[in-house]
């Protein structure tokens, strides 16, 4: 069954299949993955961003733009 929501990644709308689409997670308070700061750097993420983190999709346009060239 399809769905349609928005890329963490670049923000536009697409249907996809929610148990075969790449899904990233993200800490509603910041809007950053848990454990990176808004720098970019990283750190140990807090056991509360964790249990407030929600799985965000990501586009398949957006997963290749992501893949190292070679």
């Amino acid at each position: 069954m399809k769905t349609i929501g928005r890329c963490y990644g670049c923000g536009r709308m697409f249907a996809y299949e929610p148990d075969s689409v790449q899904m990233f997670l993200v800490d509603p308070d910041t809007g950053l993955p848990p454990g990176i700061t808004v720098l970019g750097t990283t750190r140990e993420p807090s056991p509360e961003a964790v249990a407030r983190a929600v799985e965000q999709p990501v586009c398949p346009s957006c997963v290749t733009r992501a893949q190292p060239e070679e």
